[in-house]
């Protein structure tokens, strides 16, 4: 699927105090952080965003998952075959 990347969002990026923030408003929240990544890849080579914040942090033990992290890698090893 392939993330609406509206460029109305990019005012949530703009930072009083840096170039840009890295942190949308509550709702659009992949969509912001597809933005600010766009400002670090260069327009002809694709990028892939994959928001895996609500997975990624475990509230009740206070720590990370992990979750996410060895799909990553396993797709990452595999595009050097």
């Amino acid at each position: 699927w392939r993330m609406p990347m509206e460029k109305s969002y990019n005012k949530q990026l703009e930072s009083k105090i840096a170039d840009m923030t890295n942190l949308g408003s509550r709702y659009g929240g992949a969509i912001t952080a597809a933005l600010f990544l766009q400002n670090f890849v260069s327009p002809k080579k694709p990028f892939a965003h994959i928001d895996i914040a609500g997975t990624a942090w475990n509230d009740a033990a206070g720590s990370a998952t992990g979750f996410g992290a060895k799909m990553v890698s396993e797709w990452i090893a595999r595009q050097g075959k």
